[in-house]
């Protein structure tokens, strides 16, 4: 495993989930709400991004940003032993702050966890699997992107993308779009966009998880009439050739 790219899907993908999962869930929300803090995580080799917790809500931002508190890591593997769930302690400077680290962040963690590797149990629930897939969608898609600008066989797949945007909806669900530059360099947004090359569409949330839990394929979805496609079609086949390396690095 590539742990440079485990390491930015961590921190692109996965942490980011911290901004919808404390609009979505309650839980999450309770436990920020008279957080005030910008805490920024620092990896070699990966990058930097900020969650800023302010008047009941996390944003989420790349790049350096100013913090009150900042946590830096030794190596990729240092970083993703945190997200893991190991006993890790980061490098920082501002003690007063690191009950954050050790309180909510902890518990916000462990929230996400519990949203991220769901039971058939759990989403019996309507209000669960709602939020599951969500998330779900969110990681995997913001990962895809990671492993098509960093890891080798992923770079590859999207070399062979033509430039322009992909527009992926979920019928009342998710919406997102995957912009691919003239370097072939994939960055992903949640919303839409007016003018896609191509289009990818799940006819249902119950269609978005089944695919991208692994229950079932697109291929069998398209012969059903639950899943539907448009568009410049090698940008969406080279897609998902790395979307399905995703579960690889999301074990």
């Amino acid at each position: 495993m590539d742990n440079v790219t485990k390491a930015k899907i961590n921190l692109f993908a996965v942490l980011r989930n911290f901004q919808e999962l404390c609009s979505m869930d309650e839980v999450a929300h309770n436990l920020i709400k008279d957080v005030k803090l910008t805490v920024r995580f620092v990896v070699p080799e990966v990058g930097s991004a900020t969650l800023a917790f302010a008047n009941g809500q996390c944003k989420f931002f790349t790049g350096k940003k100013f913090a009150g508190l900042t946590l830096w890591f030794v190596s990729p593997e240092h970083f993703n032993s945190l997200i893991d769930g190991e006993k890790t302690i980061p490098i920082f400077i501002n003690v007063f702050k690191v009950g954050f680290l050790l309180n909510t962040f902890t518990k916000l963690a462990e929230r996400l966890s519990y949203y991220l590797k769901p039971t058939e149990e759990l989403l019996a629930d309507e209000k669960y699997f709602r939020i599951n897939t969500y998330l779900t969608a969110y990681t995997a898609f913001f990962a895809l992107c990671e492993i098509g600008n960093s890891e080798f066989k992923g770079r590859c797949n999207a070399s062979r993308i033509p430039e322009g945007e992909i527009l992926l909806t979920v019928n009342d669900g998710p919406s997102m779009v995957i912009a691919v530059d003239k370097n072939h360099r994939l960055s992903a947004k949640i919303g839409t966009t007016d003018n896609p090359r191509a289009c990818m569409t799940f006819g249902s949330l119950q269609t978005a998880n089944d695919v991208l839990s692994g229950k079932s394929d697109i291929f069998s979805n398209l012969g059903s009439g639950n899943f539907a496609i448009k568009g410049c079609l090698p940008m969406l086949d080279n897609m998902s050739k790395i979307l399905s390396q995703v579960g690889f690095y999301l074990k």
